[in-house]
């Protein structure tokens, strides 16, 4: 132990001789480590985000969208033709059983404006049912009724996002008028704030419309009744399977399909959305990670490299050592240990800096990150590892000099 000891202290004046140099070294271990502390802390931040908006959407709901149809032999994208229609949305609500609650809905992006100033935005026609499906509360005053749909009546619902933008701090909201394509409408409720969607989306910026006043007289449609999507609630998570085959077999039958044609809708579950928004992100990670470890790599070779010449410059130092009694195994592990600590300085601000860079991507960006102290640990250890890999070939290289020969170097 003592001999460790002393090899260490030894190590550390050395690498205090060349500062710049052994800073330049360990700049690819640093680089690397940071890079694969942040990205494991975004990948993290990513997946808790995409559980939390899952759990606030309600494991318990399905999407069904206008899906892909062949026209002429062209083969369009999901949504290129309105397929599905409010009769459809009220006959799954009718005859599927263990459905709760039906919400349909149809939207487009149009110019909002307010008393002095105007905002692009989305523009949502839905029905009455559309808080309780997406847990969604009224933050001020109130969210429209049935009795505002039967009437098609000329009232709004405002994102905390569009409220910023057209109203001044104080302002009166509720009860204001706003207008989009010349029609006035009243605003009688503004929207709880969401947040940004798992995919970067702000979800507050929308304006929620009965979908009859929208359909009639601000969207307008080539036929009445179609709609854009239809979310459907279930009564537990575990009747989706069966809800899902029944509500196909419901529309297959509306739409006239013939067995051997595709649907011209799709259903996708929210755990579905969960697994392609985490698969995506699990890949972009890593693919990143992939790429630091080339950061890793790299310091490796910088240190091995460094290594090598330190052996050179130091031969007459190793003769003079072995000739008064130092081992082949004292010089091996001399030269490791010089590496083992570049590579546990260089790990420790690498670790520094990746967890840094992720809270400021929260503070600055907003993206979510979670620090993985697991995966930190991981990362050290792993350029520690690094160290003794590329610090092995130098080290024995050091270790097999002759001693007669390293006195008499130039």
């Amino acid at each position: 132990m003592p001999f460790l000891w002393l090899t260490i202290q030894s190590a550390l004046r050395i690498l205090r001789r060349n500062p710049l140099r052994a800073g330049l070294t360990m700049l690819g271990i640093i680089i690397g480590i940071g890079a694969v502390v942040a990205m494991v802390s975004l990948g993290q931040g990513a997946t808790a985000s995409v559980q939390a908006e899952i759990a606030s959407l309600g494991t318990n709901v399905l999407i069904i969208i206008p899906g892909a149809t062949t026209v002429g032999g062209v083969r369009g994208g999901l949504g290129t033709v309105s397929t599905l229609t409010v009769d459809d949305a009220e006959d799954i609500e009718k005859k599927v059983g263990s459905v709760t609650m039906v919400m349909y809905g149809s939207r487009s992006v149009l110019q909002v404006i307010g008393e002095s100033k105007n905002w692009s935005t989305i523009v949502l026609g839905t029905t009455p049912q559309f808080t309780e499906v997406r847990s969604w509360p009224v933050a001020q005053g109130n969210f429209f009724t049935q009795s505002d749909m039967d009437s098609a009546a000329k009232v709004a619902v405002l994102g905390k996002t569009v409220v910023q933008n057209l109203y001044e701090p104080g302002d009166e909201v509720v009860g204001s008028q706003i207008r989009i394509r010349n029609v006035p409408l009243r605003v009688i409720g503004v929207l709880a704030p969401k947040g940004q969607s798992v995919t970067g989306q702000d979800q507050d910026d929308l304006i929620l419309l009965p979908f009859t006043t929208a359909e009639r007289k601000v969207l307008g449609t080539k036929f009445l009744g179609t709609v854009g999507i239809i979310m459907v609630a279930t009564q537990t998570r575990q009747d989706i399977p069966a809800v899902v085959d029944d509500i196909k077999e419901l529309l297959r039958a509306r739409h006239r399909l013939h067995a051997s044609e595709e649907d011209d809708f799709t259903i996708r579950t929210m755990e579905d959305v969960a697994k392609t928004v985490a698969g995506t992100s699990r890949t972009m990670m890593l693919m990143l990670m992939g790429i630091a470890s080339i950061s890793l790599i790299v310091g490796g070779i910088g240190i091995m490299n460094i290594l090598l010449v330190s052996v050179t410059e130091r031969t007459k130092e190793i003769g003079l050592r072995m000739a008064v009694g130092a081992t082949r195994r004292h010089i091996l592990l001399q030269f490791l240990v010089e590496a083992v600590i570049m590579t546990a300085i260089g790990g420790l601000l690498g670790v520094a800096a990746g967890i840094g860079i992720a809270r400021l991507l929260t503070v600055m960006i907003g993206w979510p990150t979670i620090i993985n102290m697991q995966a930190v640990t991981a990362a050290f250890v792993f350029s520690l590892v690094v160290g003794v890999f590329f610090g092995l070939y130098p080290a024995n290289k050091a270790s097999k000099l002759n001693p007669i020969e390293a006195l008499h170097y130039e």
